[in-house]
């Protein structure tokens, strides 16, 4: 039954039609179909799909943005039907886009990426100050903190987030991921980050890494 919803699940992904994909994973539910496994071989393969479409440049991001929609929307359905003790979490993340920057969709996509892979994110919005991003984190027990800056007058944060957890004694607690438009792996390595994403695929991967998943 479950073979017939998975290709559609995909494909709705893939066309960034939230509306199908949120109609889709009511009835595949609706008709019995595991929620983690519609999750895992339907949606799941979409969005990793696109974002290797994207990293091609086959794809642009209007259509990444609405891609993203749709596999959040989807996954939000697919996470509520999953009873808590076969919740596939992967670990905690805080994420956000620092001080001084309102800049917010590539965020925003790395933060549905990371759902629909099974992560708990938990998304400051943007113009976040350092110390709200380690307070979160600390409070939500979080594995790693991710921060997005995408002007370069404000990629000071990442640093300054770097300097503040090393202040509180706190560096070796969490893992670090940064990214945005004109960061890259030197600034990474320079600041003392645990790793770089280019992109919201990247990002799931070197995350699954940083947390040996």
């Amino acid at each position: 039954m479950k073979e017939r919803f998975l290709p559609e699940a995909k494909k709705s992904i893939l066309e960034g039609d939230r509306e199908k994909a949120e109609d889709l994973a009511r009835k595949a539910l609706d008709e019995g179909v595991d929620p983690v496994v519609l999750l895992e071989e339907g949606f799941i393969p979409g969005i990793t799909e696109v974002g290797r479409l994207f990293e091609d440049e086959e794809i642009f991001l209007p259509e990444l943005m609405l891609a993203a929609e749709a596999m959040k929307a989807a996954a939000a359905i697919c996470n509520d039907a999953i009873p808590k003790e076969r919740a596939r979490r992967r670990g905690k993340v805080v994420i956000g886009t620092v001080e001084g920057d309102i800049h917010d969709i590539g965020k925003s996509i790395v933060e549905s990426f990371l759902s629909a892979n099974g992560f708990e994110v938990y998304d400051l919005g943007r113009e976040v100050p350092v110390a709200q991003f380690i307070d979160k984190a600390v409070e939500m027990e979080a594995d790693v903190i991710a921060t997005s800056a995408l002007l370069t007058t404000t990629m000071g944060s990442q640093r300054g987030l770097e300097e503040e957890l090393k202040r509180r004694f706190l560096r070796d607690k969490f893992k670090t991921i940064v990214g945005g438009a004109p960061v890259d792996q030197n600034w990474a390595d320079t600041i003392g980050a645990d790793a770089y994403a280019e992109d919201a695929a990247d990002a799931v991967e070197k995350i699954k890494e940083l947390i040996g998943l």
